[in-house]
């Protein structure tokens, strides 16, 4: 730790734990302590750590062929954007290495899909306070937090933003230069905020009427993560285009930009690019985690689970008048506290459990889909025992 702290930038605050390996669900730190692991790499390894399926994928393919460039077919790629087309609205795939860059795709598509048609003037996105769509300057000008963008001025124009579920203020600043819509189907590091029942579906109805591309940003909620493959099937609507990065390929890096086919027509030969986008490794990892989603049932394992979690925490709430709010959608959750509850996450691994807080009072619990009963039983009479001490 003090090595770090004297040649890695200063750019996370970082928790005083080394962390060496993990198993399912539980990671373990230098000292030999063990955590349940609530975190999962911020939505990330959705199958946990170090699953034997994944692992020996990707020792397969290491033995055989690393990288080579774009300029070339390689077959895990294609296998896994045909298997993205197959489970999805889209017809195409363009891989990347993370998820600010799949939203940077997907900015660039939206004007370029404009750009093609003659129509210049149309370049501005509309997209939500409170979203979180990446750290570059195109996605950190595209996410409605101030605090993100503090010190970044001057912010890359073409973004206009309003309230997450307010149809009437979405119809309002639409304009002859607008677009696009852009917004996360459940916000998740803007609080874990989930839309009405029928704002998704006005939002698409608005787009069409005013001929405007949807794009979701499903890095978090995609995955399985809320329940579903993507959490536009929660919803019963299909966006235009869609960026996923995080669980795809369960811990190593990769971003994807998917689209239907008139809209991906605007990206030919040169249009975008990446080098390390797609290689075979990340691939055939990716490849052998959609399908353990699909064919070993995890996702209806995650449900199942998301709603025991549920009703938990809605117990909880019933115990302590500190919970505001239980939210989320699938085992994207979090409870809404009345008070900064940032300690509780320290309080919370000194028992033994990584949770994560945002927005200095909601806690959020983003498990791997293949999370016990047991440990959320654990998780849930730790927080219970925390609170009880903070009402004292």
């Amino acid at each position: 730790m003090e090595q770090a702290d004297q040649v890695i930038a200063k750019t996370y605050k970082r928790f005083p734990v080394v962390l060496s390996k993990g198993s399912g669900c539980t990671l373990y730190d230098t000292e030999g302590r063990s955590y349940t692991d609530f975190v999962a790499g911020i939505a990330v390894c959705n199958l946990g750590h170090a699953h034997p399926a994944i692992t020996k994928a990707v020792t397969a393919q290491a033995q055989t062929l690393w990288h080579v460039s774009n300029l070339y077919y390689t077959m895990p790629q294609v296998d896994l954007a045909a298997w993205l087309v197959k489970n999805s609205f889209a017809d195409r795939v363009f891989f990347c290495n993370s998820g600010a860059e799949a939203n940077e795709a997907a900015i660039k598509l939206a004007r370029k899909y404009f750009s093609e048609r003659g129509q210049n003037h149309r370049f501005r996105i509309i997209t939500m306070e409170q979203s979180f769509h990446g750290r570059t300057m195109g996605t950190l000008s595209a996410t409605g937090q101030d605090k993100i963008k503090k010190g970044f001025d001057p912010i890359l124009d073409g973004f206009d933003f309003v309230p997450f579920n307010d149809v009437a203020a979405l119809r309002a600043k639409i304009g002859p230069d607008t677009c696009a819509v852009m917004l996360e189907p459940v916000q998740g590091e803007g609080g874990v905020r989930c839309p009405d029942s029928d704002y998704l579906k006005a939002v698409r109805q608005i787009c069409d009427e005013n001929g405007l591309l949807l794009v979701f940003d499903e890095i978090q909620t995609g995955m399985g993560r809320t329940g579903t493959l993507f959490a536009y099937q929660n919803f019963d609507v299909e966006p235009d285009i869609m960026a996923l990065a995080k669980a795809l390929a369960n811990g190593l890096p990769i971003g994807a930009m998917l689209a239907k086919e008139q809209v991906a027509d605007a990206f030919g030969p040169g249009a975008h690019a990446t080098t390390f986008g797609g290689t075979p490794i990340v691939t055939a990892a990716a490849l052998e985690v959609c399908k353990t989603l699909l064919e070993g049932k995890v996702i209806e394992q995650g449900r199942k689970r998301a709603e025991y979690f549920r009703e938990k925490l809605l117990q909880l709430k019933k115990r302590h008048d500190a919970i505001v709010d239980v939210r989320g959608l699938g085992l994207l959750l979090g409870i809404k506290l009345n008070f900064n509850a940032e300690s509780m996450v320290s309080q919370c691994m000194q028992h033994g459990f990584f949770i994560n807080c945002i927005q200095q009072n909601i806690l959020r619990f983003v498990p791997p889909l293949i999370i016990k009963e047991e440990e959320i039983d654990a998780l849930v009479g730790c927080l219970d025992e925390l609170l009880r001490e903070k009402e004292k």
